[in-house]
């Protein structure tokens, strides 16, 4: 058949294009079915616990206390750093350790080396 603007449309493609839509359908009735089963548990499991204002789980700074907040801020940034640094000193020790260590089992492997070729020159 024809649509108004004048595109031709096969009853085949019309027949497939339904069946796919009908089986969405079916597939999102039974999603939002789980989904209920879902909630309703969660609401079961949470029966018991005290409400939370919905204010405390939003977070924001009131105008009142911001600058109490931009202290606690900076704090929280200034201790941030120290650690990081700290860190950071730790990580270049470390890097030296194993700088060290690795000197320490090269000659090692070269006098395990000597060693052995010592023994096969007696042989």
């Amino acid at each position: 058949f024809k649509l108004p603007n004048g595109v031709t449309y096969h009853t085949g493609t019309y027949q497939d294009r339904l069946g796919k839509l009908q089986e969405h359908l079916r597939q999102l009735s039974i999603l939002f079915r789980k989904l209920r089963l879902v909630y309703d548990k969660c609401n079961e499991n949470c029966a018991g616990l005290d409400p939370v204002p919905i204010e405390q789980l939003i977070p924001y700074i009131e105008e009142d206390g911001s600058k109490h907040d931009d202290h606690g801020a900076a704090s929280q940034l200034r201790f941030a750093s120290e650690e990081r640094r700290e860190i950071m000193e730790v990580n270049k020790k470390l890097k030296q350790k194993n700088q060290q260590l690795k000197q320490i089992m090269d000659q090692l492997r070269n006098l395990i080396w000597d060693i052995n070729a010592m023994l096969a020159m007696r042989n």
